[in-house]
């Protein structure tokens, strides 16, 4: 959607309901990060690097310390009338040498809220967080290869497979295989 593409990006993002608002999380959404957090361990394990039962102990002023802004990286919420529907955050890259690429992780969306246009609402304000905040000239993200509708939303935003990592994470002792994926700003960000 972003690269080499001649529309609008705004335009192609169907709406969500209504009242739906993505902004940037602050520490007092500790509770209902944890909560969509592990509800996504539970429902969608291949999805994400953590498990469940590594997440469920931590502390929740440890969660509001990662989920606090920070000026290498935030986390973002989409609500619907106060209730949390999907989670992103973006980091950029540490060390001096990567730091002009940031990384998506943790994108999670209930399946309510599927197929409505909130997950490209989290992605596309992610991307202008990228490029116009951080100023960073690429983001990152890796992807299980069977999430067929995550990879098809990213690709609407441009994102390209640059690598497979075959195995990358076992879940309940099955290999797991993930696509690297990349997207670079567009022109004029």
């Amino acid at each position: 959607m972003w690269p080499n593409k001649s529309f609008d990006a705004v335009a192609q993002v169907r709406p969500c309901v209504t009242s739906m608002q993505v902004r940037l999380l602050a520490p007092q959404d500790a509770h209902a990060f944890q909560s969509i957090r592990l509800q996504g361990l539970i429902e969608a394990p291949t999805a994400f690097a953590s498990s469940h039962e590594e997440e469920a102990s931590v502390p929740i002023e440890e969660i509001a310390r990662r989920i606090a802004p920070k000026p290498d990286g935030a986390v973002f919420g989409a609500f619907s009338e106060e209730s949390i529907r999907g989670v992103l955050g973006i980091q950029r890259e540490g060390m001096q040498k990567l730091s002009h690429k940031a990384a998506i992780w943790g994108m999670y969306v209930v399946p309510e809220a599927r197929s409505q246009g909130c997950g490209a609402r989290l992605l596309q304000c992610a991307l202008e967080y990228a490029w116009h905040t951080l100023g960073v000239h690429q983001v990152n993200l890796g992807v299980n290869t069977l999430n067929v509708s995550a990879i098809k939303l990213y690709r609407r935003f441009g994102f390209e497979v640059f690598g497979t990592e075959q195995g990358s994470l076992r879940v309940g002792g099955l290999p797991q295989d993930e696509y690297h994926m990349v997207c670079r700003p567009p022109d004029g960000a």
